[in-house]
């Protein structure tokens, strides 16, 4: 199994702290011969819809010295997960969750807009020292 992310655990108590159960740590996928491992699996209950919304989340901290490598990683591995999870599980959306520097730093410049306003990706933005989300890109989180 891969290494926890630095913010793992502040990704999960934020989570928690927005009204997620935590179902999986990490959400274990399978993909013929190959294994993968997305860092968190939640599920909240509606309970006006009395349904649920299933989310897997997978925490990146941006932390080398290189910003575009950083995010070249995490999309690829975004897009990898994306495809294997929309097959093998596609009531469930992915989220690729950032904190809040890393949100404003990246994700508000032309590199990053890019990517949100071609739905390449999906966002939760955290604050790590609160453990709280700040916001969720698209804003409903099941909404695409």
């Amino acid at each position: 199994m891969p290494a926890r992310d630095r913010y793992h655990d502040q990704v999960k108590a934020a989570l928690v702290n927005d009204g997620w159960t935590i179902t999986d740590d990490p959400l274990h996928v399978k993909w013929g011969a190959k294994d993968m491992y997305i860092d968190l699996g939640a599920e909240q209950l509606l309970a006006a819809e009395k349904d649920q919304r299933k989310i897997a989340v997978e925490v990146k901290s941006f932390v080398s010295r290189s910003e575009m490598e950083d995010l070249e990683q995490a999309i690829g591995q975004f897009t990898v997960y994306y495809e294997v999870l929309s097959r093998v599980e596609p009531d469930r959306s992915l989220f690729l969750a950032v904190n809040e520097e890393v949100y404003i730093n990246l994700f508000e410049e032309p590199i990053g807009k890019i990517l949100i306003e071609s739905r390449r990706i999906r966002l939760v933005v955290f604050d790590p020292h609160s453990e709280t989300i700040r916001q969720w890109i698209p804003e409903n989180p099941i909404a695409s």
